[in-house]
């Protein structure tokens, strides 16, 4: 830390001339820019699971798609990566909340799994990895003990075609 006119300045402070004195203006460091959204373990960006529709829709971040709707749900797509025809991004439950967020393709979990992982690979990021919903492979989310990884894998290559972040208990099953 170097000390001017009495301010500490650290590595990551601009400095800024401004009226004759130094002023520090934070700069994030380099690997905070460059890190990237993941898909869990609470949700994605300022979506959490569990949040209500009014909250979800606060965001600002989703629009309504009203094909997905089904015994007290509702659904809904991301704006920035809405779903083509009767495909939704993400169910909302008026009892739990948000139940699911399926994800676009090019987030990854913590763990560093997204689209194109193979089911070794998955294997070793999640060692609980089973047999879930649907018969797609599911997986206990590091960090929340109320959430689910679903994988939906391709049968001509076994490697991971999607995914979607879950509520454990919820009652937006339809996948």
């Amino acid at each position: 830390m170097n000390r001017t006119n009495g301010l500490r300045i650290g590595r990551s402070a601009l400095v800024v001339a401004l009226a004759g004195g130094l002023v520090p203006v934070a700069v994030a460091p380099a690997a905070f820019a460059a890190r990237k959204a993941t898909l869990g373990p609470y949700g994605y960006g300022n979506l959490k699971l569990g949040m209500s529709a009014t909250n979800a829709k606060a965001t600002g971040r989703i629009v309504r798609k009203s094909v997905g709707d089904h015994a007290g749900c509702t659904g809904w797509d991301l704006k920035e990566n809405p779903y083509p025809n009767y495909r939704v991004g993400m169910y909302i439950s008026k009892k739990y909340g948000l139940t699911m967020i399926v994800s676009p393709s090019d987030l990854k979990t913590p763990q560093g799994i997204g689209i194109g992982a193979t089911k070794a690979q998955l294997k070793a990021a999640y060692p609980d990895l089973r047999r879930g919903p649907g018969g797609y492979p599911t997986a206990s989310v590091p960090g929340n003990k109320k959430a689910l990884y679903l994988f939906y894998l391709s049968y001509k290559t076994n490697q991971v075609g999607g995914m979607s972040l879950i509520l454990a208990k919820g009652d937006c099953r339809k996948y």
